[in-house]
């Protein structure tokens, strides 16, 4: 009797261990067939004309994908790419092999579940069975004490509930060995220039230099944690936006399914048992859950998370102001800690989390411009990008989202004195700053001519002057969204 014969289709999912699909399909002593397909609409534009994966997120995947076809062939198996469309592909190395089953984790999100659906119709008269498995999150939908359709729509009320009641699943054991590929061409890795895409110069400002790939990810929990034992501290620093080890950074390895949630989880147990347990540990987990959350929304509500209304139906006349955008998106605004960000999204693709909520706030709160600009706009060029906790957050931002509370934005000139109160983030992304003193250098548009020329900077030249007043933008805007919400 011949073994069973299981294409493992990977997406963002490209890991051996905690691996539910290729545990399975080890259990039914099947032939593996583990496949990767670059989808060339990852590589189109987006709705407003961005590059739909930008070279930063690109260069990340690509050593992903080499790094899993290392760590296949390592256990005897390899790792079969193709370029083309999955539902075009799958089926027809299905129908070449004889496969009795496709495995793979499911997604939540249109674009992912149209093409699950156009699979299972073109594997149907094949009589190749597609089986999808739930593995992005944390907490498993079967261990939560609620369905998809009830998920509260208050963070704060979802996580009371799913701590008080719900356990984490162990991980699945990371293989030890594979069987063999049958006869098949395995394809060759692409390059970036197979998709339009230059190679991105490194920055050694970068705060990190992020290497896509499960055997890189598991090589940043042993140094966060282990080596440097970050994590005793990351309740206190997560905020921070200077060097490598303020924050996990996990972010880029998670978003593509390197690393799993539930192992993070599973070291943060050891790091308690062996090392501390205090609300840093905790922080860490509590960040995860939130990730969960994003995620249970976009089930729970699909398209909903992309409408500009958002999923709390808020009809926001939003500008698109396409001249305005561009000084944001350039980090040209005239405001040191949004420009600094926004220089650092362009050079490496990364910018902290306290980064985000401030460049974010800028645009729908003070500019008053359409947030599905920035959720694209982000979408290009985040080597972390996650379509659900991407899109939520923007919701939530703009105030479209679930757990929106109104008109909040953020206050540039108090949280540049709360998290850079030193300007010294500021001046590693500005150089033109580089001399202007601590206490001058958040507001450069208050310094006199004579201090323009003693610290070798002119605003308007060098620099630019603010795009707006901040306080008169928000407050011109925040009559706006009110006037909206009283026609919701």
């Amino acid at each position: 009797m011949t073994a069973k014969r299981i294409i493992l289709w990977y997406r963002n999912d490209l890991r051996l261990h905690d691996h539910e699909p290729l545990h399975e399909a080890i259990k039914a002593k099947a032939q593996i067939i583990p496949l990767y397909c670059f989808d060339p609409r990852q590589f189109g534009q987006t709705s407003f004309g961005f590059p739909k994966t930008g070279n930063f997120r690109a260069q990340l995947l690509l050593e992903s994908v080499a790094d899993l076809r290392q760590s296949l062939q390592k256990l005897g198996s390899n790792l079969v790419i193709r370029k083309g469309r999955p539902e075009a592909i799958i089926p027809q190395i299905s129908k070449q092999l004889g496969a009795d089953a496709v495995y793979f984790h499911e997604e939540v999100t249109s674009e992912e579940l149209a093409v699950e659906k156009a699979l299972s119709k073109a594997l149907k008269p094949l009589g190749a069975a597609l089986k999808s498995f739930w593995g992005h999150t944390l907490y498993h939908p079967d261990n939560l004490p609620f369905g998809i359709s009830n998920i509260p729509e208050v963070f704060t009320n979802f996580r009371k509930r799913v701590e008080q009641s719900s356990e984490v699943d162990p991980t699945f054991p990371t293989p030890k060995r594979l069987p063999p590929l049958p006869e098949i061409d395995t394809g060759t890795l692409p390059q970036l220039a197979d998709f339009g895409l230059q190679p991105p110069a490194p920055d050694k400002r970068a705060a990190l230099q992020f290497k896509g790939g499960e055997t890189a990810g598991l090589e940043r929990v042993e140094q966060y944690f282990w080596k440097q034992d970050r994590l005793r501290v990351y309740k206190d620093t997560r905020n921070g936006m200077l060097g490598a080890d303020y924050s996990s950074k996990f972010s880029p390895w998670l978003a593509l399914g390197c690393l799993s949630p539930r192992y993070i989880f599973e070291q943060v147990q050891k790091y308690e048992e062996q090392r501390v347990k205090n609300d840093s540990t905790y922080w860490l987990v509590f960040e995860l859950l939130w990730r969960d959350y994003f995620r249970f929304i976009c089930a729970k509500h699909g398209n909903r998370i992309f409408h500009l209304s958002g999923l709390q139906g808020v009809p926001i006349p939003w500008q698109e102001d396409w001249q305005r955008f561009a000084l944001w998106k350039e980090g040209k605004t005239g405001f040191p800690l949004l420009d600094a960000n926004m220089r650092e999204l362009a050079a490496t693709g990364f910018m902290s989390n306290r980064g985000r909520q401030n460049v974010a706030s800028f645009l729908t709160k003070n500019l008053g411009i359409n947030w599905q600009m920035g959720a694209e706009w982000f979408e290009s060029l985040l080597i972390d990008y996650d379509v659900c906790s991407n899109w939520g957050n923007w919701n939530y931002t703009a105030g479209v989202g679930n757990d929106a509370r109104g008109f909040r934005f953020f206050n540039i000139l108090k949280q540049s004195k709360d998290y850079d109160p030193q300007g010294e983030y500021v001046k590693h992304w500005l150089p033109e700053l580089a001399k202007v003193p601590a206490g001058k250098v958040n507001e450069p548009w208050k310094l006199l001519p004579v201090e323009q020329q003693r610290f070798q900077v002119r605003i308007g030249v060098d620099y630019p002057n603010p795009v707006v007043d901040l306080f008169k933008s928000a407050e011109a805007n925040e009559k706006v969204y009110n006037a909206a919400l009283s026609r919701k």
